[in-house]
């Protein structure tokens, strides 16, 4: 189970609160909707003289700050990016570029009194896995990965002590919350990778945290060959691989990965015998792929 986090303004309600707790949030977001950031200010200041034992008192707080310091910068651009974007055209009525794709701007006064907050938060509430993910989209947004690499560690490591037995919003138990996790730190790790190789250490490190509670998780091992491949340390590439290959002798996927290693090698022959078991156990495009490998490795 996967779910995109939404930045401002997580849907979460605390453990068995209070009616007047309740309104609190409900007025907050309708504050912030309106965007009446002088009134929402104040609002938090009275609830917290009314106590801080309600999770949704940090996740208001950090929210505040994260809206008052991050901010988008529209950019000219002459390829239409992801995302809304607005087309502009000359005289002529020909598209001239589009203006969108957001680029993050920050003051980092603002966010880390945020972060203040959800750290708090999380001190008190260590098994609250929206929290935890709350902070870490923030810092992958700021691309501040070294710190995001850390939250996800931490959270690896703490739920190894619950079982990972995560909390999610209105304090309930989420559904396989194991799995909810992993496939989210998966996310992260994809956007580690989208980022750049100068983040592959990040990568290794976060496989090698949940490789040490979980040693057969085969999205891992893959994550961790990657991360070595990237820097041309094919012996360590392929030893993860060839373990996540007999865990998951179909998997195509670790399947073109040893390949590929082998290919890095100059190992020909078992280059193209993995190519081969991509042909017979991958989709489509994975056996299209495959076959030009082997077209390639078989040039004279």
């Amino acid at each position: 189970m996967k779910l995109k986090l939404t930045f401002l303004l997580m849907a979460i309600a605390c453990f068995a609160q209070p009616v007047f707790a309740q309104n609190y949030m409900a007025d907050f977001k309708a504050l912030v909707a309106k965007n009446d950031t002088a009134a929402a200010f104040k609002l938090l200041q009275g609830w917290q003289k009314a106590g801080t034992n309600d999770p949704d008192f940090y996740i208001a707080s950090y929210n505040y700050y994260a809206k008052k310091g991050l901010t988008e910068v529209l950019s000219l651009q002459k390829e239409q990016p992801e995302g809304q974007s607005l087309q502009l055209k000359d005289s002529t009525g020909k598209v001239a570029g589009y203006l969108g794709g957001g680029q993050p701007s920050y003051n980092l006064t603002y966010l880390n009194k945020g972060f203040k907050y959800i750290d708090a938060g999380i001190a008190k509430f260590p098994a609250r896995l929206d929290m935890r993910f709350g902070k870490t989209y923030l810092l992958g947004r700021i691309e501040n990965y070294k710190s995001f690499t850390e939250e996800i560690i931490k959270a690896v490591n703490y739920g190894q002590t619950i079982g990972f037995k995560w909390i999610w919003s209105e304090g309930k138990p989420l559904e396989d919350p194991e799995d909810f996790m992993l496939s989210n730190i998966q996310t992260y790790v994809v956007q580690l990778f989208n980022a750049g190789d100068q983040n592959m250490d990040y990568i290794r490190d976060i496989s090698l945290a949940i490789l040490k509670y979980k040693p057969d998780n085969v999205v891992s091992l893959s994550d961790l060959s990657i991360s070595y491949l990237a820097k041309k340390d094919y012996a360590h590439a392929l030893e993860a691989l060839l373990k996540a290959e007999k865990l998951a002798s179909h998997d195509y996927i670790v399947l073109n990965n040893i390949a590929y290693c082998y290919q890095l090698q100059g190992n020909k022959p078992d280059a193209l015998k993995y190519y081969q078991l991509v042909k017979q156990y991958g989709d489509d495009e994975a056996k299209a792929q495959a076959d030009k490998k082997i077209a390639e490795l078989n040039k004279p």
